[in-house]
């Protein structure tokens, strides 16, 4: 199981949302480029990032995600990737993976029809609370069910799906294991854990699951909760 840590940019600060809030947000550096140099020689080779500020419909951090690419480490870009353009842009930029998220409850045939043409560069991001899929910076309930939305992603070319419990995220009250395991059973991609991994235990219940590819860990690394070298100690 694949360890991924979450740098989320706001503003060109490292921060994390409780729950998606902004006005719950804690700021755990001004120097992303640090944070994730820090992250590389511990042994990660892949970094999730979230560009909030695209995410919330402002001008995207281009220069300093484009800083972040030029580090080596494979990043996974997500916020505000909602077209072909902004997507074609993230790729060219020197991402290797883009998260796409609304597109996919909005409009699953475009979807589609992108993650073929860019087979094994789109991650499909499906957010939920309380049982319902949610887009637009987790603001909207999307049309589409859960169950429909996966039923329509098997076979589709993606090397992962993002799985998030929106309560859980940012909170440390532990992961939905059931959740993802369950997304990726129903579209036949391994999942993505993400939202409330607040102890070495919680990834020790996720490398247990096979359809968990990996785990998406924010919070409990700034916080001390763990190290980077146990936390890949125990995914392997």
């Amino acid at each position: 199981m694949e360890l991924i840590p979450a740098i989320d940019l706001r503003h060109g600060q490292v921060v994390r949302l409780r729950q998606g809030d902004e006005a719950q947000a804690t700021v755990y550096s001004d120097d992303p480029v640090a944070v994730l140099e820090s992250y590389a020689d511990a042994g990660v080779t892949r970094v999730h990032v979230v560009d909030l500020d695209a995410a919330l419909g402002e001008p995207p951090q281009r220069k300093l995600i484009g800083r972040m690419v030029r580090e080596g480490v494979s990043i996974q870009l997500g916020g505000g990737l909602r077209d072909r353009e902004t997507i074609g842009d993230a790729l060219l930029s020197g991402c290797q993976r883009a998260v796409i998220g609304s597109l996919v409850a909005r409009d699953m045939d475009t979807f589609l029809g992108f993650a073929e043409e860019l087979s094994g560069d789109l991650v499909p991001a499906l957010d939920v609370a309380r049982g319902e899929v949610r887009i637009a910076g987790w603001k909207e309930g999307a049309a589409r069910n859960l169950g429909d939305l996966c039923g329509h992603l098997m076979g589709a070319p993606c090397p992962a799906v993002l799985v998030t419990d929106v309560e859980r995220d940012g909170m440390m009250t532990g992961p939905n294991l059931e959740l993802a395991r369950r997304v990726g059973i129903t579209s036949g991609i391994p999942a993505l854990l993400s939202g409330g991994v607040h102890a070495l235990s919680d990834l020790e219940a996720a490398r247990q699951i096979p359809e968990i590819g990996g785990a998406i860990v924010g919070r409990a690394l700034y916080e001390g909760a763990f190290t980077i070298e146990e936390a890949l100690a125990i995914c392997g």
